[in-house]
């Protein structure tokens, strides 16, 4: 075997990452206080961030680093300011998830390399083709595909010169990811900002199947699926766990590391996976790569599984038996730690020294010699300060001259040479004792001088200078009064396009199989219709929407899969990003416009009034927020019946997204009820107890929006009252001609609602 099979590690912390390191780790995946998925880790500080990039690299392992949450408009200044930063820090990459990061990106800093987050909820050749559009050279595959999926997925990304990820090892969530906004409706903290409170693991009143943990997945691990991945092409094999410590990281790392070496020298596989249980893990399983999801992915206990394994497999059945067992484990664990400890107590993340020391005469060029000295490169496992030390000598272009009224003086030598007190060296000393005085030379030589150590400093490399990145113009809407429009899901509801001139979509289903036909007729017989693409649609499914884009060839659609958006981009079809692109910034609206010929974009629900206040939308760009609509919390490829109502079926299969329309609900330990909602030809859903009305987003931003939309569909309905849809149309048309009294009537036919994302946003 010659192709290099990457892994890649997860690092919450400094000790974290030099277990990683040090257990044989190719790249680690970390982040900083700010603008990461996992706020819950102790993430790093830039000046640790500087460090730990150099003692990677002493190692032969890159460091990417993790931004992947979506940015609200205010945080733009300081994302340029890290971006700034970041370009000369040595990162290997940044891992991104909005879109408008990618624009901010791929202008103003390209030598940083991007790669799309698993936030960005990947899954099918088109998307692939947009990321690799708007910046992307690597691309992580949803954890719900299996291993033909992506196969198929590699090959396409190969071809325009994407690399693909695949997670590994590690939590596995029940929810398409990205696509999960439970922890932002239940207690405001957003997935999409790394905050998730974990609703999946929560505990819930029994169900029908006797589950507590109904929503709680056993853990990934495809430790002996190797072969597969490597047959697959994948590039990168990720390790999920930044809120792990480092006797974790190194324990998986190392088995990960030892079973890839295994399979690369001898074409074999190691057969003991035992270590992998000796640290925390909710039991494994391997069926979405797969593609066979039961109900044994599952498991009715979200801790700590290696105490249960334990006793399984040293069948422990007696008090004694089990406390023996359970002190054995514990007493390897802490061996295990107290060998990590030892593996990276030598590993330093110190700053270089710096000392500077100035020299020159009468008629000679000024010269400054700097001397670094390195703890991090001392002898390892002595405990030895053995200081390595590097000298650089630099010399002006000019010529030293006798002062006139002013000489230089140290003040301003020092004042030209803070800057090299930074995240990476740390100024000891700057010496003048070889400077004669009363000379001058121009402070643009200083300058001058200054660049040239700091090219050596930076390896040979130049600086790259700071980016001003100017602000964004706000351009006129196209219309000045704002329409409506609406969203049915069935044909029954056809009439409605009688009933209003609002423009109206059609909520097409995440699976058609040989439904195609039918959704094409229904388009050419209905011209007004306007195709409203779902967030996930998987293999053959893709291709079947595909289908309908080129015989029907509408005029404009709306599209909450970036693959199926970047297919209309290829063929001159005007598209608008729906509400599941997570669109909550300007420069995410200027990716869209600039790369993909976008014609406007609906803004993220989770963002609230003042965090919408400032977008700036580009010129001839649309504006859409919704008004109404059923609140989704989670979709995902798993069943959520069979752990709740019960299901015969051994394995979910075709037939089950064609033909199921089950529905039920759950309801939490604090007595909260969601509605759990499985339509024709969709994936398993959960829906908040309460509708989406907020009316007073079309008194705030009438100026600002050219449409507010309303979600006719029964999806998510649950349980709840039938409005009457006609009378909704007419309300809503009535708030937005001024009548405010339909205001009341609004909240009384939707008595149980909220705009609270409205009021708290991210």
């Amino acid at each position: 075997m010659t192709k290099k099979i990457e892994l890649l590690a997860p690092g919450g912390d400094v000790n974290a990452i030099k277990a990683a390191i040090v257990a044989g780790a190719n790249a680690v995946y970390c982040g900083l206080d700010t603008f990461n998925a996992r706020n819950r880790a102790s993430n790093l500080s830039f000046d640790d961030l500087t460090g730990i990039v150099k003692l990677a690299h002493k190692y032969d392992c890159e460091i990417f680093l993790t931004l992947n949450v979506v940015i609200l408009e205010h945080e733009v200044v300081g994302m340029v300011k890290l971006l700034n930063k970041l370009v000369n820090s040595g990162i290997d990459g940044i891992i991104v998830q909005d879109l408008g990061l990618f624009s901010l990106v791929k202008r103003h800093f390209p030598s940083l390399d991007i790669h799309a987050s698993t936030q960005l909820t990947t899954h099918n050749e088109g998307q692939i083709q947009f990321l690799s559009k708007i910046g992307a050279t690597r691309v992580n595959l949803s954890r719900e595909l299996n291993l033909t999926e992506i196969k198929l997925l590699t090959k396409v990304a190969h071809d325009v010169d994407v690399l693909t990820e695949v997670f590994v090892h590690g939590a596995l969530c029940i929810a398409f990811s990205g696509q999960c906004y439970s922890s932002s409706v239940s207690v405001g903290n957003s997935g999409n900002r790394g905050r998730c409170s974990q609703a999946c693991r929560d505990e819930y009143e029994p169900t029908a199947t006797g589950n507590k943990f109904p929503l709680n997945l056993k853990d990934n691990s495809a430790y002996f699926d190797l072969p597969e991945l490597v047959e697959a092409g994948v590039d990168s094999l990720k390790i999920e766990g930044r809120i792990k410590g480092a006797q974790y990281v190194h324990t998986v790392v190392d088995s990960w590391r030892k079973q890839i070496n295994k399979f690369v020298e001898t074409g074999k596989l190691l057969d003991d996976d035992s270590n992998l249980y000796k640290v925390f893990n909710r039991n494994f399983t391997n069926l979405f790569l797969k593609g066979d999801m039961t109900k044994s992915m599952f498991i009715d206990n979200p801790r700590d599984h290696s105490f249960t394994h334990a006793n399984e497999k040293n069948n422990a059945i007696t008090v004694v038996q089990i406390q023996e067992t359970q002190d054995e484990l514990s007493q390897q664990k802490n061996e295990i730690g107290d060998i990590v400890k030892e593996k990276i107590k030598y590993l330093s993340i110190a700053k270089e020294k710096l000392t500077l020391s100035f020299a020159g005469k009468l008629g000679e060029p000024l010269t400054v010699t700097a001397i670094v000295t390195d703890e991090a490169s001392s002898e390892e496992g002595t405990g030895k300060e053995n200081l390595a030390i590097k000298t650089y000598n630099v010399s002006s272009d000019m010529t030293l001259i006798e002062a006139g009224q002013s000489a230089i003086d140290q003040t301003a030598i020092k004042k030209r040479f803070k800057s090299f007190n930074n995240s990476e060296y740390l100024v000891e000393d700057i010496l003048f004792d070889e400077l004669d005085s009363g000379l001058n030379i121009p402070f643009k030589e200083l300058t001058n001088l200054k660049n040239k150590l700091a090219f050596l400093l930076n390896g040979s490399v130049e600086v790259i200078p700071a980016v001003d990145v100017p602000a964004l113009p706000q351009h006129a809407k196209i219309e000045d009064k704002p329409k409506m429009s609406i969203l049915i899901a069935d044909i029954k509801d056809l009439y409605l396009c009688e009933e209003t001139d609002a423009d109206v979509y059609f909520k097409l289903p995440e699976s058609f199989k040989a439904g195609t036909r039918q959704f094409i007729d229904m388009f050419l017989d209905n011209p007004r219709l306007i195709p409203w693409f779902p967030a996930v649609l998987i293999g053959k499914d893709y291709i079947e929407s595909i289908k309908i884009l080129e015989e029907v060839k509408p005029k404009y659609i709306v599209s909450n899969n970036t693959g199926v958006a970047y297919k209309a981009f290829e063929m001159g079809i005007d598209w608008v990003a729906g509400p599941f692109l997570n669109t909550t910034n300007s420069y995410a609206l200027i990716t869209l416009k600039e790369d993909l010929n976008c014609k406007g974009a609906f803004i993220s629900n989770e963002i609230n009034q003042n965090q919408i206040r400032n977008i700036k939308r580009p010129e001839g760009f649309k504006l859409f927020y919704s008004i109404y609509h059923p609140i989704l919390m989670m979709t995902s490829r798993q069943c959520f019946f069979q752990q709740t109502v019960g299901c015969k079926k051994p394995s979910i299969e075709d037939g089950c997204m064609l033909k199921c329309e089950k529905a039920t609900s759950i309801t939490n330990v604090k007595g909260v009820q969601f509605a759990v909602d499985k339509q024709k030809g969709g994936y398993p859903s959960i829906y908040n107890h309460e509708q989406f009305l907020n009316i007073d987003a079309v008194n705030d931003f009438s100026h600002l929006f050219d449409e507010f939309f309303i979600d006719l569909t029964d999806i998510g309905s649950g349980s709840k009252e039938k409005q009457d849809k006609v009378q909704l149309i007419h309300h809503f048309e009535n708030i937005l001609n001024g009548e405010q009294a339909s205001g009341v009537q609004l909240h009384e036919m939707v008595s149980i609602s909220t705009n609270a994302q409205y009021k708290q946003g991210l």
